[in-house]
């Protein structure tokens, strides 16, 4: 058995009730049940629709994300979460590199590298060599200034630990922002990458072993042997090539808002909505959520 989950951005309303009838009828859907009014809705059908992905690609102009996952094990126990441009609007590295004065250079660097075009290790080296120099301080101003908050995520962190989840933060950004976005939305615990400085000055170098996409696998194994749970345990999200081997690993692996080389490589895709979808997806309605 199957559950198909239709939803859009919260703040549009742009699911109506005769497309999620429609859908259901020709699919031989079971009764359809709205998880939020004009925002998400599911059913369950008894087969993978043939067609599923041509109906996926059709829906896309109308900024509806459409699911499709087995019923069995579909509550996690575990979130396992990218940082930046996941949990926050923002990538970090490139903040900091426009108050160094090269923001384009670096941004180039890490769209690249984000789209699986550039190895990510030789591409933080590079961009985080490009910051020699840059005081210290500027880290938490632009944590001030500049960061802002993916909606839907404190409601994701909060109703997943009401309902006995754990949260983990696993970035390959910098512990300088993770510390403060995990304490802040409420993650139990954050991993990052670490920025060397010596007398208030960023050197231009990252502490080694970097965490990159092997290093987000190897948490997701020893946090699930950790809390003793199975990695179909796990809801795990991110957007970027680096993170494509945790979303492949986990139970449930989301491309949120991803590259399309990220897209292309998972079942599961939010385009429109926001991190509440994390929630839809395991059958939260939002009268369940705890914010």
């Amino acid at each position: 058995m199957y559950v198909v989950t239709l939803l859009c951005a919260p703040a549009e309303g742009r699911l109506e009730a005769a497309l999620v009838e429609n859908l259901r009828n020709a699919w031989g859907g079971g009764e359809a049940q709205w998880l939020a009014v004009e925002e998400a809705a599911e059913f369950r059908v008894p087969t993978m629709p043939t067609n599923f992905w041509q109906v996926w690609e059709s829906l896309q102009s109308s900024a509806i994300d459409l699911v499709i996952q087995e019923t069995k094990n579909r509550k996690k126990k575990m979130l396992l979460a990218d940082m930046d441009s996941t949990m926050i609007r923002q990538e970090c590295i490139d903040e900091l590199a426009a108050e160094a004065g090269v923001g384009e250079r670096v941004a180039d660097i890490t769209a690249r590298a984000m789209n699986g075009e550039l190895d990510f290790e030789g591409a933080l080296t590079e961009r985080v060599g490009l910051l020699k120099g840059l005081d210290e301080s500027v880290i938490p101003h632009v944590l001030e200034t500049r960061i802002t908050f993916m909606p839907g995520g404190h409601e994701l962190v909060a109703t997943m630990k009401a309902n006995g989840g754990y949260a983990a933060l696993v970035s390959g950004g910098f512990t300088a922002f993770t510390g403060r976005v995990a304490e802040a939305i409420g993650f139990d615990e954050n991993r990052a990458n670490t920025l060397i400085a010596e007398d208030g000055k960023l050197t231009g170098e990252v502490g080694r072993p970097i965490l990159g996409r092997e290093a987000k696998v190897q948490a997701l194994e020893e946090i699930t042997a950790k809390l003793g749970i199975e990695e179909a345990d796990v809801i795990a999200v991110g957007d970027g090539a680096n993170d494509l081997g945790m979303l492949g690993r986990a139970g449930t692996g989301v491309a949120l808002h991803a590259k399309p080389s990220v897209q292309a490589q998972c079942d599961v895709r939010i385009n429109h909505g926001d991190l509440t979808a994390l929630l839809f997806i395991q059958g939260y309605a939002r009268s369940e959520f705890t914010s």
